[in-house]
């Protein structure tokens, strides 16, 4: 047994591996280091508990070095039947205490975190256990009476109660989206239609937000089947009627788990039979399963990876015996805490109300954003627009960018007009920013004016770094707004569309055009406007910055050079 007096703790990864569990295990592994206590490593999950020895292996700071880019999990991850038996746990018990650990980092998925729980339950009857039969001393007893634990949840799925979002999940909804625009070029190329089949057992995040992403044309989710039994007619005509109007591919998303009303399982190859027979299109089916689990973790899944581990271990350092297992999970872009066996029971409510069809109860529980994004996802895959009845007069309504252009203006455009025209309202594109404000550049937008806009980069509507600074140019301004009759002005862009809305609302007495709802949408790589804490393009410029600080690395370890990347 362990003399050390530092509190001791060990951290391992279970279930699937997740893209960013690495930076995970490295934020706990230096944090612990920082705080001066003894951490280690448990190779192999479960059963690197159950064997010990060499599956337990101290770290320390330069242990984790170079893992942060690194996909899957660097610790292993395995199944341990052992570890389901009473006698596994025992085994796994007299491990850890022989190295003085009793307080473990859990990241997994809720399988993972009800085993843990499970173990820290059982633990002082195992303790007893290997006090009576010698296998440890009244000294290691009495000094490690509770096993404490945290959680972390590393899920593609994004499916764990407590946190917005689950390490992995902004990963594999990469690889998704990379994998349908390759797709995408094909089926156009070839006017085919293709089913992509995506992971989601009981959870249909990847699905939902893979197919508002990628501008995909039906979608099917577990806990939203189709809600009659006619649908197979209704989605072959929705896809017909795509083609009459001009859309040269169409994209079906199925998550795995995908179901009807009475719970019999949509598969891709049922899709693809239908639209074969149906359609008489040539279909195909395309399965992503494990890639996307695999590649590089993206630069957001690093960051919450990093401050997860980070939050995690400075709770576990600072907990008591007395205290309940904590999930540390992100809320609002905020770290939080809750109570773990709490956050697991309510995650697997969902897969048991989906089993008993109780749909609108998983979708009540999954919660208002995801509720909101199947709503908007319903009317981005129409043909053409509603026919919402109009609670107001119709709108004329005008869509413009300002400042430097960013990644995600067009999709921002093509939602705006979609959910506008939803609405049955007009919207008219200023085009070319500023300057095609001061001279009228304004074209009306359509249903499909914006069909494949949500796969390109740039602006299509093009944009300008130009503030008007003169009486005769706001005069212009005025001008193009009273002629056009507009009743409000969307402005996705930067700190120049902030002063252009500003300029407009102090000129309000000046010019009547003006007084008009204006509103802003913050679009900039550099996520450093007011008002919101995420800008349109930030996320895409990250990663791009990561990607090549990735590969520059490389050559710098190889050469043993520095860099500087500006």
């Amino acid at each position: 047994m362990t003399n050390d007096k530092r509190m001791s703790l060990a951290v391992f990864t279970s279930g699937g591996d997740a893209q960013g569990m690495n930076a995970a295990v490295r934020a706990v592994v230096r944090t612990a280091v920082n705080r001066n206590a003894n951490i280690y490593a448990i190779y192999e999950g479960y059963e690197g508990m159950v064997q010990g020895g060499e599956y337990i292996r101290p770290m320390t700071w330069s242990s984790v070095g170079g893992i942060l880019q690194q996909g899957g999990t660097q610790i292993g991850t395995a199944r341990s039947p052992e570890f389901r038996t009473r006698d596994g746990r025992r085994r796994a018990a007299k491990n850890l205490l022989e190295l003085g650990i009793d307080r473990l980092v859990v990241i997994g998925g809720d399988g993972s975190l009800t085993g843990a729980n499970i173990f820290r339950q059982e633990w002082p009857e195992l303790v007893q256990e290997l006090l009576e039969q010698g296998e440890i001393d009244e000294n290691t007893a009495v000094s490690h009476p509770q096993l404490m634990l945290v959680g972390l949840v590393g899920s593609i799925d994004n499916d764990m109660f407590g946190t917005d979002m689950t390490i992995g999940a902004d990963s594999a909804l990469h690889r998704i989206i990379e994998a349908v625009d390759a797709i995408a070029s094909t089926a156009a190329s070839h006017q085919r239609s293709f089913v992509i089949e995506v992971m989601g057992r009981n959870c249909g995040y990847l699905a939902l937000m893979s197919g508002v992403a990628t501008g995909a044309n039906w979608v099917f989710l577990p806990e939203n089947p189709p809600p009659t039994d006619n649908w197979r007619e209704e989605m072959c005509e929705r896809l017909r009627t795509g083609r009459k109007i001009g859309r040269r591919q169409n994209i079906v998303i199925v998550a795995e788990g995908a179901r009807d009303r009475h719970g019999e399982p949509i598969t891709g190859e049922d899709i693809r039979q239908i639209l074969s027979e149906e359609l008489g299109e040539d279909t195909r089916v395309t399965i992503l399963g494990h890639v996307q689990r695999g590649g590089s973790p993206s630069a957001f899944d690093r960051n919450l990876g990093t401050m997860l581990g980070y939050a995690a271990t400075h709770k576990l350092l600072d907990t008591t015996p007395e205290e309940e297992p904590q999930l540390v999970g992100i809320k609002q872009n905020k770290i939080t805490y809750s109570d773990l066996m709490t956050c697991v029971r309510q995650t697997q409510q969902v897969a048991d109300e989906i089993a008993a069809h109780n749909y609108g109860e998983a979708m009540r529980l999954r919660g208002r954003s995801f509720v909101e994004m199947n709503d908007i996802l319903d009317t981005l895959v129409r043909a053409h627009r509603g026919q919402r009845p109009l609670g107001q007069r119709k709108l004329r309504l005008g869509i413009m960018h300002a400042g430097g252009p960013a990644p995600g203006m067009n999709t921002a455009v093509r939602v705006a007009t979609r959910l506008c025209l939803d609405h049955g309202h007009n919207l008219y594109a200023i085009n070319n920013g500023v300057k095609g404000l001061m001279r009228n550049n304004v074209t009306k937008l359509h249903w499909m004016s914006v069909s494949s806009w949500v796969m390109l980069a740039g602006a299509e509507l093009g944009t300008a770094r130009y503030v008007p600074q003169t009486t005769a140019e706001y005069d212009q301004i005025a001008a193009t707004l009273q002629s056009r009759k507009l009743d409000g002005l969307l402005i996705i862009g930067g700190g120049d569309g902030y002063e252009l809305a500003y300029q407009m609302h102090q000129r309000r007495d000046q010019h009547p055009a003006f007084q008009l709802p204006i509103v802003c949408l913050p679009a900039s790589i550099n996520n450093n406007l007011p008002g919101s804490e995420y800008s349109i393009g930030a996320d895409t410029a990250l990663n791009t910055i990561v990607s090549y600080v990735d590969k520059i690395k490389q050559s710098a370890v190889a050469t043993q050079r520095c860099f500087i990347v500006e």
